[in-house]
């Protein structure tokens, strides 16, 4: 088979597991068996709770709670309200959105328990929260996982009685500022008999649901997760991120306790996040099922677990596109650099010698500057005068990840496209990736698996040779790697694309050395006319962004911000 039928199998392979990694399941209606998560059956909860805005201590949301009490309570739960006063700064930011001036609003969590076979175990509590911002009625954000969880309790409940108890909380004023889980964390009794925590959230209204956020010392909790769940989504990469972020959901009162906690979430249709449009019509009903599936799964996993997970040195984990939880310990990312420096050599030695090698490592450090700078130029075009709005540049995700797509591989077409590399200088083109993962390795080993493994196995495929066993190679490990970085390109965009596209250089980087074995070049000039064809497309998109008025899903509280 020639190079170019193998490139072309490894790019069409890459999207279908791009494609793959980034979509839902199909949802099971609500003729779904008894036991198993269903989103039809969910979504007559959401239909209800999301008719309409319900802010914390507003009438709306105690009907709100009053649903969610009774659906408990129709289950064979033991259900209660634990009420209190919203601290002096959530009573400002209520008063905002609700124009009524309330010094000491109350707020009220809704608490069920399932009781299960022995009660003195430590129970798995199972955490969303039913208030929403101003002028949103929170299909997605919190009510898809609100419903999820009566769901998922329903699910439980039909499988018989549990091990251990199952506690369902519903929290209050997570909206402005995540009270009712500090309450509950701080000060209800009911707290010292939990052992096992899972939150749900959502940024948006669909998409793959993914393990974002885990308790420290996580290796028996992923363990556990990736020996539960069916179609399973998350990084370690995540993980680390969003422990860099300055964000926060009700999990983030659980950090510093006994508690083994998990954090899931999706992020699609990101215009919808706190949108007045965020209706139950409009949620990603394939990410409600996601959603729940993983829930579930875990839950039954923790609740039959004797002892639950306890803490264990950190691993390096991500979903092997939605089929598995790949999982190994941190350390073993230096055995694989190790390999990589070894396959390296044996290509550098194939031929090409060390100034071929210097050209392979100047032009991938070519790519990632070029690249660098076109996407942070057109970036900067797309954003206009003034302070952007940060739910008017969510909305407009979809065409930023045109924009870089178009940059980033306009970039490639101008570095790389060209060039038909020797052995040496594929080598060389590896070498900025091997230190970089290196660095990361040393500096953040949870998260260095997604430059290092990619160029193991880059290694691997130029080691082979340029025969028929290396061109099997170079499609085995360039398809996989392919799929990955547009997974994870995708997942850059939807999660700091609005502000830090430049995040995307990275998988572009990667993936133009996984294509590299198999790359035969192209006429200079070809490559700079399609570059200049990109480039355009790239700058039309960006103005686009820039001149097109405030999106009508910008919430109303953030219009003039």
């Amino acid at each position: 088979m020639s190079k170019r039928l193998i490139l072309l199998a490894v790019l069409i392979a890459g999207v279908l597991l791009g494609i793959r990694a980034t979509t839902p399941p199909v949802p099971l209606g609500a003729d779904a068996p008894a036991d198993r998560f269903s989103a039809g059956r969910a979504m007559a909860d959401v239909r209800i709770i999301a008719a309409r805005p319900h802010l914390a201590a507003s009438p709306e949301d105690a009907a709100v709670r009053a649903h969610i009490a009774a659906r408990m309570q129709a289950m064979g739960m033991s259900v209660s309200e634990s009420r209190f006063t919203a601290p002096p700064q959530s009573a400002k930011r209520l008063a905002w959105w609700s124009g009524k001036q309330d010094p000491a609003p109350v707020l009220t969590n809704v608490i069920g328990v399932l009781p299960g076979k022995d009660r003195s175990l430590p129970a798995v509590l199972l955490m969303a929260h039913h208030d929403t911002v101003g002028g949103s009625p929170g299909g997605a954000d919190d009510t898809a996982g609100v419903s999820a969880l009566l769901e998922t309790a329903r699910a439980v409940r039909a499988g018989g009685q549990p091990a251990r108890d199952l506690i369902l909380l519903i929290t209050d004023g997570e909206e402005l500022g995540l009270d009712g889980a500090q309450h509950f964390f701080t000060s209800d009794p009911l707290r010292q008999h939990v052992g096992a925590v899972i939150n749900v959230e959502a940024r948006g209204g669909g998409g793959r649901t993914t393990l974002f956020e885990t308790s420290a010392d996580n290796g028996a909790a992923i363990r556990r997760a990736a020996g539960a769940i069916a179609w399973p989504g998350g990084s370690s990469l995540a993980v680390f991120i969003y422990k860099v972020l300055p964000n926060d959901t009700d999990l983030t009162e659980t950090r510093g306790g006994p508690y083994t906690a998990y954090n899931f979430a999706f992020i699609g249709r990101p215009q919808l996040y706190h949108s007045p449009k965020a209706t139950p019509d409009a949620l990603d009903q394939g990410a409600l099922q996601d959603m729940g599936a993983q829930v579930l799964d875990l839950t039954r996993a923790l609740l039959v677990a004797e002892p639950l997970p306890g803490k264990a040195a950190d691993v390096v984990f991500f979903d092997l596109f939605g089929t598995m939880l790949v999982v190994y310990p941190a350390w073993a990312g230096w055995i694989m650099l190790a390999g990589a420096a070894l396959g390296l050599g044996l290509a550098a030695r194939r031929g090409g010698g060390w100034g071929e090698g210097l050209a392979g490592a100047g032009r991938m450090l070519a790519l990632i500057g070029l690249a660098g700078l076109v996407l942070w130029s057109v970036n900067q075009l797309s954003l206009g005068a003034g302070k952007p709005n940060y739910y008017d540049r969510l909305a407009a995700i979809p065409r930023l990840e045109v924009m870089a797509l178009a940059g980033g591989l306009a970039a490639w077409l101008l570095t790389m496209a060209a060039w038909k590399a020797k052995p040496a200088g594929m080598a060389g083109a590896a070498l900025p990736l091997f230190v970089l993962g290196a660095v990361m390795q040393a500096l953040a080993p949870t998260a260095a698996y997604v430059v290092v493994l990619p160029v193991l196995l880059a290694a691997l495929a130029m080691a082979a040779g340029e025969g028929a066993a290396g061109r099997i190679v170079a499609l085995a490990v360039g398809a996989p790697v392919l799929g990955y970085m547009i997974s994870l390109g995708h997942q850059v965009m939807q999660g700091v694309g609005p502000g830090l596209p430049i995040a995307a250089v990275l998988p572009l980087a990667v993936a133009a050395l996984s294509v590299l074995p198999i790359w035969d070049g192209i006429a200079a000039r070809t490559a700079r006319l399609a570059a200049a064809v990109l480039l355009l497309v790239a700058v039309g998109t960006a103005l686009t962004v820039r001149l097109d008025p405030l999106a009508d899903t910008v919430p109303a509280y953030s219009a003039d911000k």
